[in-house]
């Protein structure tokens, strides 16, 4: 609990500093718990969410992300007590995005691979929703399918400004630089190597911990996150419930002018307000942004030969259909052993009937290192010519990968790809020629 020094009688309107400085390192942890957390001793009603008078003259607002009657460990809904109702705001009117594009993005799919350096650090000025590159998507989020990637570089904070994305919710994936995300319902810190989960519609301000940023976004349109199921696997592997840490109550009451972002429909629309919109002081429910150090997951290997499917590194899914595919499925490459003997050690060749985005953080700069790629259903890859031709004759001697977590996400749905990811001078048409020099060693008995 962070506690100001408050008696239980204080009235909200006397109180105008805020307490989310003092919440930066504090979080609960747990994954779908039921939360309970307040930043005033007291805030929280007992026994109900809406009983005539709340404390402190707070108001009562639920969120629901999942319908209502969903199994309970699926639903996530939680109740706000905050000094002033969102509805206390504008009306909408639409804005002209940027980079941030929305499916169906309209051009013809392509089945070919592409492969992108390390995006450039920003030349102008861009904060968190004017940084948003889309670089490749699917379905729609109207239709409450599919899912997107972008790319983030950043150099300045968000100040008096609240973004929600009422199309999907984010996996905010840190490469380069720290962020300080204020939410709703508290504050998160990530940097490279963990993530931050954002419900769909919850707000946020993105705040710069270094001079600039840049990482990865996941947007589901689909089901929400969770944990897989670990089937055989037993009760612990993989990304452990107890490593999600969700943030305490920390709120701010400023009477002054903010302007709300809002994505809705694949279009951005803005809304002004007289006060800050992170104004919920104490919250309880299922329904919270999260934060995970992906160092943390727990990897399970071969210890004998040959290689298990990717399903084994899957830490957060959202599901579509058990035969064909997820909607996305997030997936962590951590530093890890390598022992399997008798077996080609780099990824085989294959051919998937999802599509596969994947993500190397700390890939240095530069145009010979490779930091994302992309490979459409069915799209044969594999590793580079020069890659196998030295993997398949090197000792097999046990090896740890060390660096930076790598991360994939997978969709059953094809990627349409952006204008601008095909355009950017990171793009890498050349990538496809990797395959060029293999050397046939077949011969006829």
């Amino acid at each position: 609990m962070n506690t100001l020094d408050m008696t239980p009688e204080t009235s909200l309107e006397d109180v105008k500093e805020s307490a989310s400085e003092a919440a930066v390192e504090k979080y609960q942890t747990g994954f779908g718990n039921e939360f309970e957390t307040e930043a005033i001793a007291g805030a929280l009603p007992i026994g109900q969410n809406s009983p005539q008078q709340l404390p402190l003259g707070l108001v009562s607002e639920l969120v629901s992300a999942t319908t209502f009657s969903a199994a309970r460990a699926f639903n996530r809904r939680t109740y706000m007590f905050r000094a002033r109702p969102s509805a206390n705001a504008s009306r909408l009117t639409i804005l002209k995005m940027q980079d941030w594009q929305t499916p169906p993005l309209g051009a013809a799919l392509d089945p070919n691979d592409y492969a992108w350096t390390q995006f450039a650090r920003p030349k102008e000025q861009a904060d968190f929703v004017d940084g948003m590159h889309s670089l490749c998507g699917n379905g729609s989020p109207t239709l409450q399918l599919g899912m997107s990637m972008h790319v983030y570089l950043i150099n300045r904070s968000m100040v008096d400004t609240a973004f929600s994305n009422a199309d999907g919710e984010m996996l905010i994936i840190p490469e380069q630089g720290s962020l300080r995300v204020v939410t709703e319902l508290g504050v998160l810190v990530v940097g490279p190597g963990a993530l931050a989960l954002i419900p769909k519609g919850i707000k946020i301000r993105v705040e710069l911990k270094s001079d600039w940023a840049r990482g990865f976004v996941c947007e589901n349109y689909g089901a929400p996150f969770r944990l897989p199921d670990l089937g055989l696997l037993g009760s612990n592997a993989l990304a452990n419930a107890a490593d999600f840490q969700a943030p305490v109550a920390a709120y701010e009451v400023r009477e002054h002018s903010y302007r709300l972002l809002h994505k809705f429909g694949g279009n951005l629309w803005t809304a002004t307000l007289d006060h800050s919109p992170f104004d919920v002081v104490a919250w309880r429910g299922t329904l919270a942004p999260f934060r995970y150090d992906m160092h943390r997951f727990a990897a399970i290997g071969t210890a004998t030969f040959d290689h298990p499917d990717p399903s084994v590194y899957c830490a957060l899914t959202s599901p579509s259909d058990a035969v064909t595919g997820p909607n996305a499925d997030f997936m962590v490459l951590p530093p890890r052993w390598i022992v399997a003997e008798h077996t080609l050690r780099v990824p085989g060749f294959h051919r998937n009937c999802v599509t596969e985005f994947a993500g190397f953080l700390g890939a240095p700069d530069g145009p010979d290192a490779i930091g994302s790629m992309l490979h459409n259903n069915w799209v044969p890859h594999g590793p580079g010519a020069e890659l196998f031709e030295r993997s398949r004759c090197e000792e097999l001697s046990p090896q740890k990968i060390t660096g930076q977590p790598g991360f994939m996400v997978e969709s059953r749905f094809p990627m349409g790809l952006t204008e601008y990811a095909m355009n950017a001078p990171e793009a890498r048409p050349d990538y496809i020629n990797r395959w060029g020099g293999f050397k046939k060693s077949f011969v006829a008995r």
